[in-house]
């Protein structure tokens, strides 16, 4: 491969997932559609662009265009505040829906041998627009190929999972360093040991855990509003200047959503750093609680991607582990 392939995500080279596609991609036997799943978008959104770029700029071609230049290259993404892949007007369809969408799959590569096609937050398509793409899955267009790109491949048709070759990809973000961040892990870990250590707590003792849960709650909105306002502040600046509003807004909207998932992930982290040495010390309570409180915040995340409101989610959460760390 070309030492100007745009690279992989750096914690994935050489990972076994990344030599299968880049084998079957030399041996020109790549399935014609793959699923790209895991906790982190951008990470996955790395491993896409990866991938588009060995398909479109195959070694020997005449000119070589950035993926998201390509003649080649087509993606749909979520649109608007709902963040939602709308179907679109049978008759008129809008840009950026389903039906706008399909029918550049259907027209012979340009340049390339064959198009790429990427469905950034596959798991945001309403119900028409899945049950058309799931035709074109079932009839895939000739020299085309379809990446979905999700962090909730449950959220997905079973029949759309089916016809696609899946391929989980850990996170290879780096953590969230944005100010105040580092000390909320700090703070909630210690949350949880008092938890942990004080059992069922009598009214003084509940009564501060609860207020020192509505202060993480606090600062967990403040945390994810400044770390978006700063990546905004950054992106904003590399944005065409003909984008219209809608588009800036379901940028800025991406941008939150992808921050507080990773805020999340580390939260689940910081979870399982704590609950391990107990675990591996047989430690039956500890088992219990941690599992009830990873399942809830997995709920919670799922949640988010309803619009349910990030610091709701975040107490929902920690109430939950407030009661389960303390139950004997």
């Amino acid at each position: 491969m070309s030492a100007l392939a745009q690279p992989w995500p750096a914690a994935l080279v050489g990972t076994p997932a990344v030599a299968v596609i880049e084998r079957a991609i030399e041996r020109q036997r790549l399935s014609h559609s793959l699923l790209l799943h895991g906790g982190d978008l951008g990470t996955l959104v790395g491993v896409a662009h990866a991938i588009a770029d060995r398909l479109l700029n195959p070694p020997g071609a005449a000119a070589r265009f950035p993926v998201k230049d390509h003649p080649d290259y087509f993606a749909l993404r979520p649109k608007g505040k709902s963040r939602i892949i709308p179907i679109g007007k049978a008759d008129s369809p809008e840009p950026g829906t389903m039906r706008e969408f399909l029918p550049k799959l259907y027209v012979s590569p340009s340049v390339a041998p064959r198009k790429v096609a990427i469905l950034y937050e596959a798991d945001r398509m309403e119900a028409p627009s899945a049950n058309a793409f799931l035709k074109t899955l079932e009839e895939p267009p000739a020299h085309t190929m379809l990446l979905l790109v999700t962090t909730r491949p449950y959220a997905l048709l079973p029949t759309i999972l089916s016809r696609t070759l899946h391929f989980r990809f850990p996170s290879a973000a780096a953590p969230v360093a944005t100010d105040g961040w580092p000390a909320w892990l700090d703070d909630y870990r210690a949350w949880l040991g008092r938890l942990a250590d004080s059992g069922a707590p009598d009214k003084r003792a509940a009564t501060d855990h609860i207020m020192a849960l509505y202060g993480l709650v606090a600062r967990f909105a403040a945390v994810l509003e400044f770390a978006t306002d700063e990546t905004w502040k950054q992106q904003k600046e590399k944005l065409p200047a003909d984008l219209d509003d809608a588009e800036e807004e379901a940028i800025q909207t991406g941008i939150t959503n992808g921050i507080r998932t990773r805020l999340c992930i580390e939260i689940e982290a910081a979870t399982r750093a704590f609950a391990l040495p107990r675990l591996a010390a047989g430690d039956e309570t500890a088992r219990r609680a941690f599992t009830g409180a990873i399942t809830r915040l997995e709920h919670n995340i799922g949640l988010l991607r309803l619009n349910l409101n990030a610091a709701a989610a975040l107490e929902d959460f920690l109430l939950a582990s407030l009661r389960l760390w303390t139950k004997r």
